[in-house]
């Protein structure tokens, strides 16, 4: 599946989506999109870094699995499965993967560098 099949799709089964392979332990797969919103899955093996950046999206991204050191601005703090970040309007934020896990990001808009 290609992203343009991806945008403004209402139904999508998870296996359909091919994971991007991004190196160094992670891996992402772009969900269903469309200009004002984008839902994304990242996949971290332990120890793997998200590293430290800021972006013009808002992002709100939601621990499926795992544990992660999360840093906000000036914050850090452990998040487990069921927690929740949000990343503002180009906070510097960014992760490391404590024990292998996946993240489920959501931004508006969409991130137009991740197609």
């Amino acid at each position: 599946m290609n992203f343009k099949d991806l945008t403004n799709k209402t139904l999508i089964t998870d296996k359909d989506i091919d994971w991007d392979d991004l190196g160094a332990g992670v891996k992402r797969k772009v969900m269903p999109f469309d200009d004002n919103l984008m839902l994304v899955k990242v996949a971290f093996e332990k120890d793997a870094i998200g590293t430290i950046h800021n972006h013009p999206h808002l992002q709100l991204s939601y621990v499926a699995k795992g544990s992660f050191e999360v840093t906000m601005g000036d914050d850090k703090k452990i998040l487990n499965e069921g927690d929740v970040f949000f990343a503002p309007t180009m906070i510097f934020h960014g992760v490391v993967c404590l024990e292998a896990g996946i993240l489920v990001d959501i931004f508006n808009p969409h991130r137009e560098d991740f197609l």
